[in-house]
């Protein structure tokens, strides 16, 4: 398997393109589709800047055995999960999560080592 792709990006509304183009670079190396791929990890990179403590988020993607690809957003707030939210015709925010479960084979969390925070990934399918 390819080796991941990784990028440490400041948790600035700005570097959710630069997520955006670490998808790409992977996905064109792996001649697949990166459409999904890049509205995924908008939607990682948005949350993982919104919630940071500190002054850098990280977006990571790998491809899988199976062939499938994780896309993954790394932010240092512990121990907060992230919420599914009702929908909310009236709310400028809270639909990402929701977007992501219909869009991908399966999304969750897990907590960084040591409390350092948490990372929200997304298996998709991979699509040439």
């Amino acid at each position: 398997m390819p080796e991941p792709y990784r990028a440490v990006l400041k948790a600035h509304p700005e570097s959710i393109g630069q997520a955006r183009s670490c998808i790409a670079a992977a996905f064109a190396q792996w001649e697949l589709d990166d459409y999904i791929a890049r509205l995924v990890v908008s939607e990682l990179a948005t949350n993982a800047i919104t919630h940071a403590c500190g002054d850098s988020i990280v977006v990571r993607v790998e491809r899988n055995g199976d062939g499938s690809v994780t896309v993954e957003a790394w932010d240092n707030e512990p121990g907060s999960a992230p919420l599914l939210r009702s929908p909310n015709l009236e709310a400028s925010s809270g639909r990402g999560l929701r977007l992501i479960e219909n869009l991908v084979r399966e999304w969750g969390w897990r907590p960084l080592p040591n409390k350092a925070g948490k990372v929200v990934y997304a298996v998709l399918e991979a699509s040439e």
